[in-house]
């Protein structure tokens, strides 16, 4: 067998035509169905939906965004979903971020607290400062949820041992 190869990411956010805007904006990222209302009912959906979901859940809305590599971000939103400031509990079990590629981090932070979100960290940092121009940041989305850029490929940030 080889290496798996990554699809998409589902979010959840509490106003979909926002997420969609600053998403498609802040990371270039292309929209390839924007908000479509999916309702519980006997299509091919709406029974995955009820295996994932359980009996009852009515409906939601979805859009569909790929990166300029092919990877999705699939952005959910519920009825019951509502704006909420929650802590940032990094030690729970659960994924806590995702991560984005992009050599010019500082622009694309501008970017990102342009369009509502905002940086995590004090500053860019370097994995191996002074001998490889590999940097990363911390960031938020406008609703709280995680992003991570990195200026560099995975492969290439941890080849070397960024810890050692």
């Amino acid at each position: 067998m080889t290496a798996i190869t990554f699809s998409h990411i589902g979010i959840t956010v509490p106003d979909l035509e926002r997420a969609v805007e600053f998403y498609s904006m802040a990371f270039d990222c292309y929209v390839i169905m924007g908000p479509t209302k999916v309702s519980q009912d006997d299509s091919a959906i709406g029974q995955m939906c009820d295996d994932v979901f359980g009996a009852g859940w009515g409906s939601f809305r979805i859009a569909h965004l790929s990166t300029g590599d092919g990877i999705g971000i699939e952005l959910f939103e519920f009825p019951k979903t509502r704006p909420e400031k929650r802590p940032f509990e990094y030690w729970r079990p659960g994924i806590f971020h995702i991560c984005l590629q992009d050599q010019h981090l500082e622009e694309r932070v501008k970017r990102i607290e342009a369009l509502g979100g905002r940086q995590r960290m004090s500053q860019v940092r370097y994995y191996y400062p002074g001998e490889k121009p590999y940097r990363m940041v911390y960031c938020e989305d406008p609703f709280g949820n995680i992003i991570e850029l990195y200026s560099h490929s995975y492969e290439l940030t941890y080849s070397a041992g960024a810890y050692v």
